[in-house]
C-alpha cells in the first residue's frame, strides 16, 4: 500500500492544475458591453446585465487558459427603453427562440506581460462562429476579503449577418465592437 502511495505522488509531483476563478457579477466587476455605429453619425452603447461564467489559468502554462460564459441576452440594455424591446425581437437577438448568448473558448496564445489571443465558439441568436479576441491582462492579487482576484478585458468586432441578424442600418453599422471585461474569484 505505501508503495502504491509514494507511485501516485511521484507521479503527480509535476502535474500542474490550473486555478479556476467564477466571474464576479454580484459584486459588478464585470461588464458585457457593445458599441456600434448609429448610421455613421455616432455611437450607440450597450451592454448585458445579466450573465455569469469561470475562467482556468495556470502561470505555469498560460496557453491553457480557458473561458466558458453565458450571457442572457433579454437583459440587453441600451439606456432606451423602446430600442431594447427592438433589440429582443426578430430583427436582432430573437430573445424568445435565444434566450442566450455563450462564448466558450478553443485556444489561447499568451503574449507578453499577461495579454494574449483567445479563439472560441461564439454563440448568437442561435448561430455559432469562430471569433479571435484580443485578450489584454488588467491585473491579479489578494482582495481585501482575503480572496485573490485575476482580471482581463477582452475586445473582438463581429460582423452582424454572421450571426443571422437581420436588420440593417446600412454599411456603417455592419459590424460590433464587443468588449468584455472580467474580474475573477480564485475558487
Amino acid at each position: 500500500m505505501k508503495t502504491i502511495i509514494t507511485f501516485i505522488l511521484l507521479s503527480t509531483a509535476g502535474v500542474t492544475v490550473a486555478d479556476k476563478y467564477t466571474i464576479d457579477t454580484k459584486g459588478a466587476h464585470a461588464f458585457v458591453q457593445f458599441k456600434i455605429s448609429h448610421l455613421g453619425y455616432s455611437w450607440l452603447y450597450g451592454r448585458f446585465d445579466e450573465f455569469s461564467g469561470d475562467f482556468e489559468f495556470d502561470e505555469n502554462s498560460p496557453e491553457k487558459a480557458s473561458i466558458q460564459m453565458t450571457v442572457q441576452t433579454a437583459s440587453v440594455n441600451s439606456n432606451h427603453t423602446a430600442r431594447d424591446k427592438h433589440l429582443r425581437g426578430e430583427d436582432f437577438l430573437n430573445v424568445d427562440e435565444n434566450p442566450t448568448a455563450t462564448f466558450s473558448s478553443t485556444s489561447f496564445t499568451p503574449g507578453e506581460n499577461g495579454h494574449g489571443i483567445m479563439t472560441g465558439k461564439l454563440t448568437i441568436n442561435g448561430v455559432t462562429n469562430e471569433e479571435t479576441m484580443k485578450v489584454e491582462f488588467t491585473g491579479a492579487g489578494q482582495d481585501p476579503w482575503g480572496g485573490f482576484r485575476r482580471g482581463y478585458e477582452a475586445t473582438t468586432e463581429i460582423t452582424l449577418k454572421d450571426y443571422n441578424i437581420k436588420k440593417s442600418l446600412g454599411p456603417a453599422s455592419e459590424t460590433l465592437l464587443l468588449t468584455v471585461t472580467v474580474e475573477g474569484i480564485k475558487q
